[in-house]
């Protein structure tokens, strides 16, 4: 049998010396007995696999509204997705993959349903009430929110994890609640998943885009990144269905994209001098990267997301539709608390009302939500 204690003697072994080694971990807020043959880091993945919050990411929007079509991306294959590519990346790197999965897997539990939509409108409305934003409520949930355990609230993952939600950084993850944050160093492990969700995110709502319609390969003809992965597919294959070759096109974008980041960051790694965790500490500036050519190449296409799917009439109408839901809902619950299941409404008096409908909502799934409005508006439907 291979313990935790040998497990973590390979990681010394195996590992690079700038990678966070599951033996330095700074432990859990609840003091636990280490297990017999999981690592930390592995305890922490089983514990968000088997959270509510992350079976819940199954019916909550990407892009697309779930009920729009089950081919789409949701948040949860898009956060296996994300995972996936985080741990190509660690296992090249020397990072601890580990760590890496369970960031990765949890990087998305905070987020509301109906995508940024919701989590605007949840913004708009607790401003002047404390705030909102995905990542600090992702910590919120794996701290508080969960309840699975007798001795404490939360999940009590490692103060590396956490930090990993907190810290999550991408263009869509701009934080709005202050100064929140779990102390220590920006982890390279934190970084590749921060760079693997631009990664999924890019690649696979281009992918949704063309599958839907809603964007034509015509959109993206002379965008040089573009019609490079044309050209490797013309030279591969004389003659492919369009559904397979933008698969293979969709895959060589993201194998271009995560060979650039690996090249780039060991070069930045070597140039930089970082030897071990410790000269992570301070650092502001992403250590894991793409390059300057490749940030270049990819602009362009991020531009057509930006303007042709994501501010596409339809989605716009899904988004503002989903706004108005959840406006709605939260005032209808505010005015009116004792609407609120028992279990949820009783938490009021110590946590405040704003605080307690925006837990709840926040936790909802696209179909509930628009369950609970249909119950709550429509004057016919059973309550």
């Amino acid at each position: 049998m291979i313990t935790r204690k040998e497990m973590e003697k390979q990681e010394e072994k195996l590992l690079a010396p700038y990678a966070m080694k599951s033996a330095m971990t700074g432990g859990r807020e609840h003091k636990e007995k280490e297990h017999l043959y999981r690592t930390a880091y592995q305890r922490d993945k089983d514990r968000i696999i088997y959270s509510t919050a992350f079976r819940r990411l199954e019916y909550k929007t990407q892009v697309f509204v779930n009920h729009e079509g089950d081919y789409y991306r949701t948040r949860l294959t898009h956060t296996i997705e994300v995972a996936q590519i985080s741990r190509a990346i660690a296992r090249v790197l020397g990072l601890n993959e580990d760590l890496v999965e369970a960031i990765a897997l949890a990087h998305d539990l905070g987020h509301t349903p109906f995508g940024h939509a919701g989590e605007e409108a949840l913004a708009t409305l607790m401003k002047d009430h404390g705030g909102f934003d995905h990542n600090t409520h992702g910590l919120r949930v794996v701290d508080i929110l969960e309840e699975r355990y007798h001795d404490f609230c939360g999940l009590n993952l490692t103060q590396e994890v956490r930090r990993g939600i907190i810290r999550h950084s991408t263009p869509f993850d701009q934080k709005r609640m202050g100064s929140f944050d779990v102390p220590g160093p920006w982890l390279l492990e934190i970084q590749v998943v921060d760079i693997s969700d631009e990664i999924a995110y890019d690649n696979h709502d281009l992918d949704d885009g063309l599958k839907s319609g809603l964007l034509a390969e015509k959109d993206l003809a002379g965008i040089p990144m573009w019609d490079e992965a044309a050209a490797d597919l013309g030279k591969r294959f004389s003659n492919i269905d369009s559904e397979a070759g933008r698969y293979q096109m969709i895959r060589y974008l993201i194998n271009l994209q995560v060979s650039d980041v690996v090249k780039n960051t060991i070069d930045r790694i070597k140039a930089l001098g970082i030897k071990d965790v410790s000269d992570l500490s301070g650092r502001k500036e992403k250590i894991v990267a793409f390059g300057r050519e490749l940030s270049a190449k990819r602009a362009p296409i991020r531009k057509i997301l930006e303007n042709k799917l994501y501010k596409h009439y339809r989605v716009v109408r899904m988004s503002n539709k989903a706004a108005r839901f959840l406006k709605d809902l939260f005032r209808v619950y505010f005015d009116s608390p004792g609407q609120l299941p028992p279990r949820i409404a009783e938490k009021i008096k110590e946590r405040g009302k704003h605080r307690v409908i925006c837990d709840y909502m926040a936790g909802m799934t696209d179909r509930y939500a628009l369950d609970q409005y249909k119950q709550l508006f429509e004057p016919y439907e059973r309550v």
